[in-house]
Formats: C-alpha cells, structure tokens, sequence
C-alpha cells in the first residue's frame, strides 16, 4: 500500500542521504535571509498603498463623492438668529442660501440635481394593533433597502413638528423643516408608512420635471371634470427643495389644523368636492383644490402623473405578483446578462439592462411591470382599523405578500429568497444561474 512504500523508503535513507539534505536546507535558508535584506517582499499595506485608490481609476467620474468632514467657517443661513425650522414662521431667498451654502460645499454641488431624501414617519406612540409596530418596521425596511440600493439618503419622522399639524397634516411641517436641514438634497420624496416600493429597481425619472416643482399620482380629469378629492393622491409625492417649494407648503399648511380658518376650509372643500363626505380639511383635499382652484403660480407647477403607479393602489395589485414574476422568470431565462450575479452596488447597470424588456410591460390596470410602489390605503396597519370594504383579513395578507415580493429582490443579490411570498417564510439559497431552465430554484 502507499503507506507502507512510504514508510519503506523512509527507512532505507542512508545517513549520508540525511546530511545532504540538511546542507541544502541550511544554503536555501541563507540565500532567502540574505535576499530579505536586499529586496523584501512588499507587505499587504505597501501594496495597497501604492495603488493610489484615490486616482481616477478607483473613483470613476460617475461615482459621486462628497466632504462631510468639514464646514467651511463663513457664516451661511444657519448662522442666523432668525432663521426658524418651524412651519409658522415663512423662509425668504431660500434658492439664494442654497446656493450660497453650495458654493462653500462644492462636493456637494456636484450631482445636485439627481440627489434625493426620503422622508416617512409614524406616531410617536405605540400602534394600538398587536402587529402594528411589526408591519411598520417592515415597512420602515423597505425604505431602507431602496434607499441602500439607489444611493438615497433617509429620515423617519416619529414625533410631531407643530403641536397641530398631526395625522395626515404632520407630513407638512417635516418636509419644510427637512428642505432646511438637506440643502443638498434637490429633491425631497415623501412616502407614506403604509406604502411599499415594489420595484426596487425603478428609479424616479427626474430629468422629466425640470419644469416642475411638485409631482403627485393623479388624474386631472376627475379633477378638473368631476371634481373628485380622490383624483391624487397626496400620501406620495416629490417636491423640490426651493423657494417655490417654501411658499406652497406655507399657502398648504394654512388650509389646515393650525389656521384660524380650519374649520372654515372643511366647509370649501366639502361644498367643492362633492364625494368628500367627512367635515374636516385634510391634506388631500387641499392640495386637490390648490391644483383646482389654486392661483396659477402654484398650478403651473405641480404636475400628476400615470404613467407609472407613483402609488399604486393596493387591491389591484397584490393577486398580480405571481404573474409578474413568472414575466420577469421568462425574460430572464432568455437574457443570460440578467441573471448574472452582482454586488448590490453596481444594481443601476442591471435596471438600465432590464428597461428596454420592460417597455411594453406597463405597471397599471393589466400589465405586468412590476408596480413602483404599492400603497396600502385604507389599511391601516397601526391601528388596525381599516376601511369596512376592506374584507377579512385582506390588508395583511396583501401586505404579507407585497412586503415578501419585494424582500425577494433584495435578497437575491445576497444569494437568497423567501420560498413563498404569502407568508414571511424561511429564505433558502439560489443555485447558480438562478433561474436558468436548467437550473434548480433552491440549493
């Protein structure tokens, strides 16, 4: 056997074997002492340090990197004594103290125009339903992971802003307050607790509202013809961080609880929008006047889009997951690129790869897109008291599934998925080539 050959030519090794064999370790040893002087290896460190990894080729022109280190001493808008956060007092030459702030960060100037903040938020208590608090994490991660993905920065308002502005209206004062303390954001995007970003991909087209300042879900027919308070949807929005911006959220917060004419704004809408059945004011309504009735330098501005669901109704989504996974299953089996493993980091490439695919796909009524973002109206999930049409328990199993669809495709990229999205299910490992026809789903 080979152990024993082994150990038989062990033995037969001669004394004189042995010796040559020590002298040629020992003249070995000296040689690499001696080279170690001349000529050392290069540690791991060296080697990193020489590469430079602040040169061009390590921080490509595309990828954004900005100084939060330091802040130059020149006095800037924050050094005002007068400056107020709160939604009572007006801000004047806000795009002026942007830029001025701008010109003293130029890191942050660059790329200003695609840079976005998320803003959610909840009440500052606990939910009164046993899985509220739960769902509202789960909902808070979402965010998260889409902000991680999109490279978005993120703040979840738990507390209220103006002792009056609560509910609905709380959004009001956190948006102003956020453009202040984000002047390098352009953007601001405010997304309600209760909704769900279910195509991680998709990125909001921002080059298509240069000329805009507010951009909301809606149909200006049933605005303008039908006069509904249901035509948008206030609860998301995008809203430019500007002077414009400053002004509409003052002439908006004014239609609500910490007006004098609170109740007096209840009565207007409700005589205008005659499918409002409730007395109070609320935020949607009011912005559906505004763009109604609002003078022009507010309606020339805000801008209601379709074309792709900003919100996404929850009913008519959540029985479609399936069907939009077995597409994109389809798609992908044809497209090897798509399929292909990557770090979360470079996701954009892949998005960019999959939207010719997707053209005809459409995300409304129909379609099998993924849907942007699933909102989850009515639902309720901290209280738990949601609308009467609303049967069974149907909000959480459409949420359980929306939140496990969108899990998915995060997970995918850190090599796992849920088995099944009806339930929070235990995640199991991706084969290779996932989902090659060939291939396995699960490890």
């Amino acid at each position: 056997m080979a152990h024993n050959v082994f150990r038989a030519k062990q033995q037969s090794s001669s004394p004189r074997d042995k010796s040559l064999f020590a002298a040629v370790i020992v003249a070995v040893l000296l040689v690499c002492a001696i080279w170690s002087f001349t000529d050392p290896l290069p540690n791991l460190s060296g080697l990193l340090y020489n590469q430079n990894i602040s040169s061009p080729e390590y921080c490509p022109p595309g990828r954004e990197a900005v100084d939060r280190s330091s802040d130059p001493p020149e006095k800037t808008f924050y050094d005002d004594p007068e400056l107020s956060y709160t939604i009572d007092k007006p801000i004047k030459n806000w795009d002026e103290k942007r830029v001025q702030w701008l010109k003293l960060h130029p890191s942050f100037a660059a790329g200003r125009v695609n840079r976005v903040l998320l803003l959610s938020g909840s009440q500052p208590t606990p939910c009164k339903n046993p899985r509220g608090d739960h769902l509202l994490l789960r909902f808070f991660k979402n965010k998260v992971d889409y902000c991680r993905i999109h490279g978005y920065d993120i703040f979840y308002g738990n507390t209220f802003f103006h002792p009056k502005m609560r509910s609905y209206w709380a959004k009001i004062p956190l948006v102003r307050a956020a453009m202040l303390a984000h002047p390098e954001s352009e953007w601001i995007l405010w997304v309600d607790s209760d909704a769900i970003f279910t195509d991680m991909d998709f990125k909001i087209p921002l080059h298509k509202y240069n000329d805009y300042n507010f951009i909301v879900h809606g149909w200006p027919d049933l605005i303008f013809k039908k006069k509904s308070w249901v035509a948008i949807n206030a609860g998301i929005f995008l809203i430019r961080n500007c002077q414009w911006s400053m002004d509409f959220l003052d002439v908006w917060a004014n239609m609500g609880p910490k007006s004098p004419e609170y109740k007096q704004w209840g009565k207007i809408l409700r005589t205008t929008f005659k499918d409002k059945t409730f007395p109070e004011s609320d935020d949607q309504s009011a912005l559906s006047y505004l763009i109604l009735k609002g003078e022009q330098k507010w309606r020339s501005k805000i801008h209601a889009i379709t074309d792709y669901s900003l919100h996404g109704y929850w009913l008519g989504i959540v029985n479609r997951f399936e069907n939009i996974t077995a597409n994109y299953t389809k798609i992908e089996r044809d497209v090897p690129k798509l399929r292909r493993r990557h770090a979360e980091a470079v996701s954009d490439s892949y998005a960019a790869a999959w939207e010719p695919l997707l053209a005809e796909g459409a995300d409304g009524k129909g379609g099998w897109r993924r849907p942007f973002i699933t909102h989850f109206t009515g639902c309720q999930p901290c209280s738990g008291d949601h609308a009467t049409e609303y049967v069974g328990d149907s909000c959480w199993v459409g949420m359980e599934r929306a939140l496990n669809f969108a899990d998915n495709q995060v997970l995918r990229n850190f090599g796992f998925m849920h088995d099944d999205i009806k339930s929070n299910s235990p995640v199991s490992p991706l084969n290779f080539d996932f989902p090659a026809e060939d291939s396995e789903e699960f490890v």
